[in-house]
């Protein structure tokens, strides 16, 4: 299983990033995917996640309506899609799936928002 995230990079509050992430290695249509973040001195904690097939999402509180995560089946891709991003949204973002039994993660991709 590997896990490849791309997409971040330094930018203002109020602007947008694109993160993504590449799996290979297992069956990327059948299984669960999440995006977590880190930021320093702080534990690592849920962002958003979404069902094997696209149909069902969910999000931690502070980004709702704010971060939209989806996937393309036919590219084994999940994106996550950030708007009017805060400086405490500023953090280091992974990826992450559960294949047989066992938690996967990229190698993540820092996201900075400051003026």
């Amino acid at each position: 299983v590997q896990l490849v995230e791309s997409g971040g990079g330094l930018v203002q509050p109020g602007g947008s990033l694109r993160l993504s992430c590449a799996a290979s290695g297992f069956t990327f249509s059948s299984y669960y995917m999440s995006w977590y973040r880190q930021a320093p001195g702080k534990e690592r904690e849920l962002v958003a996640g979404i069902s094997s097939a696209g149909s069902s999402t969910n999000y931690k509180d502070s980004v709702k309506g704010r971060f939209t995560i989806s996937r393309d089946n036919a590219a084994s891709t999940v994106y996550l899609q950030m708007n009017s991003l805060k400086p405490e949204d500023t953090a280091v973002y992974y990826c992450n799936t559960r294949w047989r039994g066992k938690y996967y993660w990229g190698q993540g991709t820092q996201v900075t928002v400051s003026s």
